[in-house]
C-alpha cells in the first residue's frame, strides 16, 4: 500500500516544538479574550440591526394589509356588477335568478380573504414574538424557526394574491412580497 505524496515528502514527518515563554502566553491568551470580545460586540450590534429591521418589515406587511380592506370592499361590488352587466347581455337565455344568486354569494365567498389577513396578522405576530424583546433576546436556535413562520406568511400573501381578482389589491401584495422577502434574505443570517 503506497502512501499519499503529502507523507513522502522530505521531511513531512518531522516535526518541531518550540515552547513559548510566559509572556506569549499570557499575550496569546489576551488576544484570544479581545477577539473574543470583539466577536460577542459585533453579534450583540447585528442583533439589534436584525432586529429593528424585521420589526420594520413586518410593521410594514402589517400596514400594506390594511390597505387591502378598501379595495376588498369595492371589489365585490365591482364583481357582482361585471356579472350581472353580462347577463342583461344574455336575453336569449333564461336562468333562474335564485339560483344565479346562490352562485354569486358562492363565488363571492370564495374570493372572502378574511380568514387569510387573519393569519397573516397571526404569523405576524408570532414572528415578533418569536424573536423576543429588544432587551429580552429568545435563546439561540431562532433562525429556522423564523424562517419557517416567513414561509408561513408568504403562503398567505400568496392565497390573498391569488384571490384579490383586483389589480390595486394584487400590486399591495407584491409590495408585501418585497418586504417578506427581505425578511426571508436577512432571516439567513440568524443564528
Amino acid at each position: 500500500k503506497r502512501q499519499p505524496i503529502l507523507m513522502r515528502m522530505p521531511e513531512s514527518m518531522k516535526t518541531q516544538l518550540q515552547t513559548l515563554d510566559d509572556a506569549d502566553i499570557e499575550a496569546f491568551k489576551a488576544a484570544c479574550a479581545e477577539a473574543a470580545g470583539r466577536l460577542t460586540e459585533f453579534r450583540a450590534d447585528e442583533g439589534k440591526k436584525l432586529y429593528a429591521f424585521f420589526k420594520e418589515k413586518t410593521s410594514n406587511i402589517a400596514a400594506l394589509l390594511e390597505k387591502v380592506e378598501p379595495y376588498e370592499k369595492d371589489r365585490v361590488v365591482k364583481i357582482k356588477e361585471r356579472l350581472e352587466t353580462q347577463l342583461s347581455r344574455l336575453t336569449s337565455i333564461e336562468y333562474d335568478k335564485g339560483r344565479l344568486e346562490q352562485e354569486l354569494i358562492f363565488y363571492i365567498e370564495k374570493l372572502d380573504v378574511t380568514e387569510e389577513k387573519t393569519r397573516l396578522r397571526s404569523h405576524i405576530n408570532y414572528f415578533l414574538e418569536t424573536m423576543g424583546g429588544e432587551e429580552q433576546r429568545p435563546a439561540g436556535g431562532q433562525g429556522k424557526k423564523l424562517g419557517f413562520i416567513a414561509q408561513e406568511m408568504g403562503r398567505e400573501i400568496n392565497t390573498l394574491g391569488s384571490k384579490s381578482n383586483d389589480a390595486e389589491m394584487q400590486k399591495i401584495v407584491v409590495m408585501m412580497k418585497d418586504e417578506l422577502e427581505q425578511i426571508k434574505e436577512q432571516v439567513l443570517n440568524v443564528l
